[in-house]
């Protein structure tokens, strides 16, 4: 394949070794070569149409670049620094397949729209994969709350136990997360898929093109509005970057709560063993490596974010040099989370509850004591009075090694002669459960109908 650079001809000298090592990015944008060839083809369709290139040349171009897609898919194709990029490797493999005719194609375009609309069409497709793992993973997680709709568990704030909730209600928790994920994915694939192609280096070209039709054949929903903007924006790029920092935040936090659950400590769960690893000295161990893992990543999507937006914040308009590492983290990016949604998803699937140890954990901690206060409030009891009565028993309860539910109503009249014998209806978990019985409540009715809810979000949705 010929290395001579395509704008050798202003330059008297070669270039340093170094430094082509150094600014060249073939190494990996090779990695958008399906997109590279395909907004060729594109734009050599469109030549053709306005009648810069004979319809004969522009089925020579096609088919071409069809036959270096193949050679490239078949790993035949030789990659070279010297060429810089993904752009001129190709082009030189055209002229080198078809001829002169092969140097026509880059007529009324730059590598400045042409990186951008590559990018552009990549992270579009990126977006579509993710969001239908997004999916996956949220019809295991409504898997797993519709059989666990009815498991009573302690709620937590400050990681105190704080009122009992069922299972599945935390599992739609987790799933409202991911909805949003979803939502802004979906925001963001629409201002992704604008097309720059046409705006050349910076300014348009003075070559008839009909920017309309490249983007219909490419399915972008319109062509940019201005070339100055179009080859100089990253938004898209950033804005994709920070919605995956989110998707891996959200991750973050499930794969701690699996951490502790999992640990003999709480025992709320058991991770599959296809999930786990064990340790190379402690024989007893059985340690949960994917979702801490998991957790470990986040920050490096996060690291991605800011790198990005360091990159983009100083740069005046139009193309710089700069936006070569903006490729990186976002190949990065979109690796990491499509991996951690997969193993989250098959994590949870696989994962066995164990309601026998939920159950225990939410009878402890005086879990029902804001039932406690509710029910003195429906007696007439101000709430602040109500509040203090119950820290009163929560306080003779924890000097007697008893549960609320285990408090004499002779000892509760001394409290409040407010309280009556039916007290104990509210001081269980199962009595707990069920007075929250209001949309987006806890009662297992309630997240039963919730979870009907969320079926048909999602199937409307995707995946």
């Amino acid at each position: 394949m010929a290395k001579e650079k395509p704008w050798s001809g202003r330059f008297t000298e070669s270039t340093d070794a170094a430094v082509e090592a150094f600014t060249a990015s073939v190494e990996f944008d090779q990695r958008l070569y399906v997109y590279d060839i395909m907004g060729s083809i594109a734009h050599a369709q469109m030549l053709a149409k306005v009648g810069v290139l004979t319809k004969k040349e522009s089925d020579t171009i096609v088919k071409g670049l069809k036959d270096i897609e193949a050679e490239i898919d078949t790993g035949q194709f030789e990659w070279s620094v010297a060429l810089e990029d993904v752009h001129m490797n190709i082009e030189a493999r055209l002229i080198q397949r078809i001829g002169e005719t092969g140097k026509k194609l880059h007529t009324g375009r730059s590598r400045n729209d042409q990186v951008a609309t590559d990018l552009r069409l990549y992270l579009r497709d990126g977006i579509d994969v993710v969001t239908h793992s997004l999916g996956q993973l949220q019809q295991a997680i409504l898997d797993l709350a519709e059989r666990e709709a009815g498991s009573p568990m302690p709620g937590f704030t400050h990681l105190q136990v704080a009122q009992p909730i069922t299972f599945g209600h935390h599992m739609l928790a987790w799933f409202e997360m991911l909805a949003r994920d979803a939502e802004r994915l979906q925001d963001c694939r629409g201002r992704v898929n604008v097309m720059p192609l046409g705006s050349a280096a910076l300014a348009g070209t003075s070559f008839p093109i009909d920017r309309s039709y490249t983007a219909k054949l490419l399915g972008f929903e319109a062509p940019s509005e201005n070339s100055l903007d179009a080859v100089a924006d990253r938004d898209f790029v950033i804005e994709f970057v920070a919605d995956a920092a989110l998707i891996m935040t959200h991750l973050s936090r499930m794969a701690e709560e699996l951490v502790l659950w999992s640990s003999a400590q709480f025992g709320f769960v058991e991770l599959s063993d296809a999930y786990c690893t064990g340790s190379s000295i402690m024989p007893q161990k059985k340690n949960p490596d994917v979702p801490e893992l998991v957790r470990g990543k986040t920050g490096r999507v996060t690291g991605h974010l800011v790198a990005l937006l360091t990159l983009m914040k100083a740069q005046p308009l139009a193309y710089n040099k700069d936006n070569q590492e903006d490729k990186e983290p976002v190949f990065d990016t979109l690796d990491t989370v499509l991996g951690s949604l997969r193993v989250f998803t098959g994590m949870i699937t696989s994962m066995k509850v164990r309601r026998d140890h939920l159950l225990r954990a939410a009878v402890m901690g005086h879990a029902t004591a804001t039932d406690l206060a509710d029910y003195l409030v429906r007696q007439g009891v101000p709430f602040r009075d109500a509040h203090e009565i119950v820290g009163k028993a929560v306080r003779l309860a924890l000097d007697t090694d008893r549960d609320l539910s285990q408090i004499d109503l002779e000892e509760y009249k001394k409290l409040s002669p407010a309280i009556g014998k039916d007290v104990y209806g509210v001081l269980t978990v199962e009595g707990s459960l069920k007075a929250r019985d209001h949309l987006g409540g806890t009662a297992p009715s309630q997240v039963k109908a919730a979870i009907k809810r969320a079926r048909t979000r999602l199937k409307k949705s995707g995946p």
